[in-house]
């Protein structure tokens, strides 16, 4: 079946994809086979488009398509005959019929890990997204997201940042720029190396509830793994997390305060036991290293430093301030740090200002707390 046969399929009446991945299943020859084993209706569709496709509306949706390739650079449609298919999504049980991707087809290579959470992180969450996605990155992964706010618009930054290569899957069309403040990365994601955007609807779709649901289980389906970074107890990426698990996959989260409102979905999935505690990358790819053998290259250079010339580093690196000893994960008042550290309010709130600004600490509900070596 070709691009064209495919399309048609993913548009014919009363199909998800689930009744359509159970006809895959059978294996029936095209387009015999299918026109015997849909429903009447589908049926009738289908035939009408075989045998008459210009009175079709079947042919508006691969006329728009083709409008739509032909429309500029790097658009492309995938499907399970195309070569850069990524075939994990065939062990869903829904995969997607038809994907619509724009940009370089080159991120759907190597092993992929999805990475998810709160839309407001904490800065300690932002920094942890950050390093979390670059150093992925640097080893030859490939981080996934929805490219929502909060985490993971962050993470697929930090990932272009660092020259990797990161997956944004949308909840509308390709070329439609959802939620408006994301712009910027929606088109690095369309035209830079490493860049990819897909979705399972057509080009033009608008965002609606309904879909984002349905795009997190292409999220975690592309990947081996997901990573939660910071959840409440109602997160939607606790929905990510469920699929992650159903999918037969490895879910890993990052541990946070007792005090962080916005970790309390992590601290949960923790005391499930659903959940693999990650204080590292390397937690991470301990975990998941055999199944990524199969998708890195031979010849891949993979960045990873050794464990003792990072331990080195970090036993040489002097701290820049010897308030930050008097800090950590736990929010701290600034009356308390006076007290501790016997330096005087303005003191005390003009080092605070400059270690934030180069990332060492961040001011949250309650206080300041010290973020992780920047």
């Amino acid at each position: 079946m070709d691009a064209q046969a495919w399309l048609v399929v993913n548009a014919l009446p009363g199909m998800g994809a689930l009744r359509i991945a159970q006809l895959v299943a059978r294996q029936p020859q095209w387009p015999a086979g299918w026109l015997a084993a849909l429903p009447s209706r589908a049926a009738s569709e289908l035939r009408l488009w075989l045998e008459h496709p210009a009175r079709s509306p079947l042919q508006r949706v691969i006329d728009e398509t083709l409008a739509w390739q032909q429309g500029g650079p790097s658009r492309h449609v995938l499907h399970r005959g195309h070569p850069a298919w990524p075939r994990l999504l065939n062990e869903l049980p829904d995969p997607p019929v038809v994907l619509w991707a724009q940009g370089d087809l080159g991120a759907l290579e190597g092993p992929k890990l999805a990475m998810v959470g709160t839309r407001r992180p904490t800065g300690e969450g932002t920094h942890n997204a950050q390093t979390f996605a670059r150093d992925l990155a640097r080893r030859g992964w490939c981080v996934v997201s929805g490219m929502a706010l909060g985490v993971d618009g962050v993470a697929q930054r930090a990932a272009l940042n660092a020259g990797g290569r990161t997956i944004g899957v949308l909840g509308c069309g390709v070329d439609v720029i959802y939620p408006a403040s994301n712009r910027d990365l929606h088109e690095q994601l369309g035209r830079l190396p490493g860049g990819l955007l897909l979705s399972e609807h057509p080009p033009g779709t608008l965002a609606r509830p309904a879909f984002f649901p349905r795009r997190n289980r292409i999220v975690t389906g592309l990947s081996l793994g997901t990573l939660v970074v910071e959840a409440t107890e109602k997160s939607g990426s606790l929905v990510s997390a469920r699929l992650t698990i159903e999918q037969n996959r490895e879910l890993f989260v990052l541990p946070g305060s007792l005090h962080n409102v916005q970790a309390r979905g992590c601290l949960s999935l923790l005391r499930q036991g659903s959940a693999h505690l990650a204080c590292s990358v390397d937690d991470v790819i301990a975990d998941l290293g055999h199944w990524a053998e199969a998708f890195i290259p031979p010849d891949a250079a993979i960045q990873q430093p050794l464990p003792e010339t990072v331990a080195k580093l970090a036993r040489d690196e002097p701290l820049p301030d010897n308030l930050l000893t008097a800090l950590s994960a736990t929010p701290t008042p600034i009356d308390t740090l006076v007290a501790s550290t016997g330096t005087s309010v303005s003191d005390c709130q003009q080092r605070l200002l400059m270690l934030e600004l180069e990332g060492w600490v961040s001011q949250q509900a309650g206080g300041w707390v010290r973020l992780p070596r920047p």
